[in-house]
C-alpha cells in the first residue's frame, strides 16, 4: 500500500469514527448548568431577601426581539445568579413566595406576601425586603404591603418590561438597583417603594400608564419620591399619607379578604354589573367613574339596592388622574369618596377598611388618612 492511500484510509476511518459523535453532540439536549453556589455572608454588607412572585422579570421568550407572548421560566435562583453584582451591595437571599403573572395574584398570595415581610423585617439579621412582581398589577401589591407592613425598613417592589430573554432586558439592572435601594438607610421610612426605569415611586401615588413603555410608571401629580443617578439613589419627596408601621391595618391573624368588586362607568351605563357584583356575595363596589366620580342615573336603581344589602360603594375615577371630590349626598346615598386612589387601589383599601368596618364615616377617614 502506498503511503497516499494509507492516509486517505486513515482519513476515513477518523471521519466514520466521529460523525456519530458529531451529530449525538448536535441532537442531544443540553444539560443544564448547575445553579451557582451562593457566596459566603460578608458581615460587613446589609442582608436583603427577594421574595419572587413571578411576572416579566421571570420570563423568557422564543427569540431574543421578541418582547411580547412571553412565559414564565425563572425562579428566585436564576434572578439573583443573573446578577452577580448584587452581592457586592448585600448578601442577598431568595424565597419563591408564587410564580405567577400578575393579574392572577390572589388575595391569598397578598396576605401571605404581607406576612412573611413582616417576620423577615422584625429580624434585626434584616436590612429590607424585595419583591419582584409583574408590572400589570405592581401598584395594588404595592399599595396592599404599604397599607399592612410594619416595618420602617425599606421594602422595594421591582419588576421589568421586557423577559429576561430579550435583547434589552431591563429586569438585571432594575433587580440590581433594587437590591441598593433596600440596603440603602436612606430609604427607610418612606413606605413601599415602586422600582423601575431607575425612578423610586412611592406605592401610594405610583401607575402603570402604559402597556409596553419601559418609563411606563408614572407619578404624574404627586412626583417620584426619587431617582438613581450613576448607581446611587437620589430622594426628594416623602410620602404624605398613613403608611406601613403607622397604619392601623393588620393582617396577623387574617385568612381572607371581603371581595370589592370594580364597575366600569360610561355613558348611560345601566345596573346589570352592580346587580352581578351583590350576587357574587361582594361586600364593597368601587365605581371607575365618569369624570369626578359621577354615576349614571341609569344605574342608581341597582346602586341603591346594593347598598339596602349592605354593600359599600365607592366613588372613584377612570380618567387616569385627580381627585374625587366628596359630595353632601355621599353618605345619603351609601357612598364614599376615594380622595386621589385610582379603582384598582380604592379596591385595595376598601378590602382592608371592610376587615374593621362597615360604618362610612370610618371608611371615608380611611380614604382621606390613607
Amino acid at each position: 500500500m502506498t503511503r497516499s492511500s494509507h492516509t486517505l484510509l486513515c482519513t476515513a476511518a477518523l471521519l466514520l469514527l466521529t460523525a456519530p459523535l458529531t451529530t449525538l453532540a448536535q441532537t442531544a439536549p443540553a444539560t443544564p448548568a448547575a445553579p451557582a453556589a451562593a457566596p459566603a455572608p460578608k458581615p460587613n454588607l446589609p442582608n436583603v431577601v427577594i421574595l419572587a412572585t413571578g411576572g416579566t422579570i421571570a420570563s423568557s421568550a422564543a427569540s431574543n426581539t421578541q418582547v411580547v407572548n412571553y412565559s414564565l421560566s425563572q425562579t428566585v435562583n436564576n434572578l439573583i445568579n443573573a446578577v452577580p453584582e448584587v452581592n457586592n451591595v448585600a448578601n442577598v437571599t431568595g424565597e419563591q413566595v408564587a410564580n405567577t403573572g400578575s393579574q392572577d395574584v390572589t388575595p391569598e398570595i397578598l396576605l401571605t406576601l404581607a406576612k412573611r415581610i413582616n417576620v423577615l423585617l422584625a429580624s434585626p439579621d434584616v436590612s429590607g425586603v424585595i419583591v419582584t412582581h409583574g408590572t400589570d398589577t405592581m401598584e395594588e401589591t404595592a399599595y396592599f404591603l404599604n397599607l399592612v407592613v410594619k416595618s420602617d425598613k425599606p421594602v422595594v417592589v421591582v419588576g421589568s418590561m421586557r423577559p429576561s430573554s430579550a435583547l434589552s432586558a431591563d429586569g438585571p439592572f432594575n433587580l440590581y438597583e433594587a437590591v441598593q435601594l433596600a440596603a440603602d438607610p436612606n430609604a427607610s421610612g418612606k413606605g413601599v417603594m415602586v422600582l423601575l426605569n431607575d425612578r423610586i415611586g412611592a406605592a401610594r401615588f405610583i401607575t402603570k400608564t402604559n402597556t409596553t413603555a419601559l418609563d411606563t410608571f408614572k407619578s404624574a401629580e404627586q412626583g417620584y419620591l426619587g431617582a438613581f443617578v450613576g448607581g446611587k439613589a437620589y430622594f426628594y419627596n416623602q410620602p404624605a399619607r398613613v403608611h406601613t408601621k403607622d397604619s392601623e391595618f393588620d393582617v396577623t391573624n387574617l385568612t381572607s379578604l371581603p371581595p370589592v368588586e370594580i364597575v366600569y362607568g360610561y355613558q348611560s351605563n345601566g345596573g346589570a354589573m352592580y346587580d352581578a357584583a351583590v350576587a357574587a356575595g361582594d361586600r364593597g363596589i368601587v365605581v371607575a367613574g365618569t369624570g369626578d366620580g359621577t354615576i349614571s342615573t341609569a344605574s342608581k336603581p341597582s346602586i341603591a339596592s346594593a347598598v339596602a344589602k349592605g354593600v359599600v360603594i365607592a366613588r372613584s375615577t377612570r380618567t387616569g388622574s385627580g381627585t374625587v371630590a366628596p359630595s353632601p349626598d355621599d353618605f345619603k346615598n351609601g357612598y364614599v369618596s376615594t380622595d386621589s386612589l385610582n379603582p384598582q387601589k380604592a379596591r385595595i383599601l376598601l378590602m382592608l377598611a371592610l376587615t374593621k368596618t362597615s360604618d362610612l364615616n370610618k371608611i371615608q377617614d380611611y380614604f382621606n388618612r390613607y
